[in-house]
């Protein structure tokens, strides 16, 4: 297991939905955020590994298991660690606890290494995550295999300016936003996800117009998202459905 680290956040209004739960989207890439501090710590920042490697981190996958979802007001705890690695993948574990000490989220996220001018993968060198402290493993992690939907419920999205982040292509956060939405005002006001699984698969590049789709089987939903004529992303997404005595305490 590797090198851990920990930050504490206060969950503020603009993090928050209108049920006052944490917006997943934004709680992702604030753990992206706690990483690249970790990485930045140990000499690992990102100016380092674009200077002296000529590579990127980029996210392929998600697994995301919810107790409950972080409030508005609420302070948590985000603990990440880079737990394995192997040539081409580097694993990272984040614990979101609650302030009496208990788990309430866990999220494996699969990494790999970029060449931003060809966008090819690279190989992970040794030296590069030797201070991480992460347990070289062969084995590479398959994420569950998505089968594409079959006439999926569809809704069109043009990818804005500030979708964009300093990669060139969508930040990772708006694939999540493009699937939830689809959902709706009424399903997403009366249910919380329990697990996530997502995958990217190509970048959504600027300017371009994307169709988030889905498929909903009682409380699991189906998602993918497309542009260009490719497919760039899928989840599924397993839903709770909130009690009328959880909606009186919101």
């Amino acid at each position: 297991m590797g090198l851990r680290y920990s930050e504490s956040l206060k969950l503020s209004f603009d993090f928050c939905d209108v049920k006052a739960d944490v917006k997943l989207p934004l709680l992702l890439a604030h753990c992206l955020t706690v990483s690249a501090r970790q990485s930045a710590e140990i000499g690992r920042g990102n100016e380092v590994l674009l200077q002296q490697y000529g590579l990127i981190w980029v996210v392929t996958d998600y697994d995301v298991t919810i107790d409950r979802m972080p409030r508005f007001g609420e302070t948590v705890t985000i603990e990440t660690q880079a737990i394995s690695y192997n040539k081409l993948f580097c694993y990272r574990q984040f614990h979101i606890y609650d302030q009496a000490g208990h788990v309430i989220m866990t999220i494996l996220s699969h990494f790999a290494l970029l060449n931003p001018k060809t966008r090819k993968v690279a190989m992970i060198p040794d030296d590069l995550v030797a201070p991480y402290q992460a347990d070289f493993v062969k084995k590479i992690k398959r994420p569950i295999k998505i089968d594409e939907l079959q006439d999926p419920m569809v809704q069109a999205y043009q990818v804005r300016y500030f979708d964009i982040d300093m990669n060139g292509h969508a930040n990772n956060s708006k694939y999540l936003d493009w699937m939830y939405d689809v959902l709706g005002h009424e399903f997403l006001l009366h249910h919380r996800p329990c697990h996530l699984t997502l995958t990217y698969i190509k970048e959504v590049k600027p300017s371009t117009q994307i169709t988030s789709g889905y498929h909903l089987e009682q409380l699991t939903s189906y998602h993918e998202i497309r542009s260009l004529g490719q497919l760039n992303a899928q989840a599924v997404i397993k839903w709770q459905p909130i009690t009328t005595k959880e909606s009186e305490t919101n």
